[in-house]
């Protein structure tokens, strides 16, 4: 699957979209086991997904955004929450200026808390936003799977993001699975101590437990939600 749009601007002319969907994802660690790409791996990948199925333009992803809670382990990079809603606010003027009335943000990184803002005050302009997938669609697509951690326990690395992987990109899952689980579901104070106050190993959550089976599930499933917002 390729994570990048190859189409030509002939291919959009031709489409004539009125939607676009922007991935937007993270550098950020994911443990021994996953790349530091992985949330726009995923973003993008869901992306490509909803795109097969519905009449939609598809971005590339923006690859950097707010994962400062992640900066003890070595590879993470992050913009400001300021530089990140910029970015999608010109997007979004550069798109409308080209057609499309609906800008949909695909988020792959919970830390990315400002693009609920962003989406909230372009509900009064000219160009509607939308943030997908919303904390339903992620519970709706576990149940889907048959996932055994919950979204609470499996907060990063985990069941979810590791079978996700398995399933489009398996090459990407580097380490065994068997000793990586943790669970740290008190994580009250995670934004000012960090993600290094709960984890040695930066995972939170049971990769143990990930298959290729859950992950093709779980993409299934949100993009049959995808539905309602479009």
């Amino acid at each position: 699957m390729d994570l990048l749009p190859a189409d030509t601007t002939l291919d959009e002319r031709m489409r004539s979209a009125s939607v676009a969907l922007l991935p937007i994802g993270s550098l950020e660690q994911h443990g021994p086991h996953l790349p530091l790409t992985t949330d726009t791996v995923v973003a993008a990948t869901l992306a490509a997904e909803i795109a097969a199925a519905y009449p939609v333009r598809r971005l590339p992803p923006v690859t950097i955004s707010c994962s400062h809670e992640h900066a003890a382990w070595p590879g993470t990079v992050s913009i400001s929450a300021t530089t990140l809603a910029a970015i999608v606010r010109d997007v979004a003027a550069s798109v409308h200026r080209a057609g499309i009335t609906s800008l949909v943000l695909v988020n792959g990184h919970g830390g990315n808390y400002v693009l609920g803002n962003v989406v909230q005050e372009a509900s009064l302009g000219p160009l509607r936003m939308v943030l997908f997938p919303g904390e339903p669609d992620w519970d709706a697509a576990r149940a889907a799977a048959g996932l055994v951690t919950s979204g609470l326990s499996d907060m990063h690395a985990g069941e979810l993001e590791t079978s996700i992987l398995l399933h489009a990109h398996p090459h990407l899952v580097t380490a065994p699975l068997d000793d990586l689980d943790v669970l740290a579901d008190d994580r009250r104070h995670l934004l000012s101590r960090g993600l290094q106050a709960y984890t040695d190993t930066g995972v939170v959550g049971r990769p143990s437990l990930a298959s290729a089976r859950k992950g093709r599930d779980l993409l299934a499933s949100l993009v049959s939600s995808f539905a309602d917002y479009l």
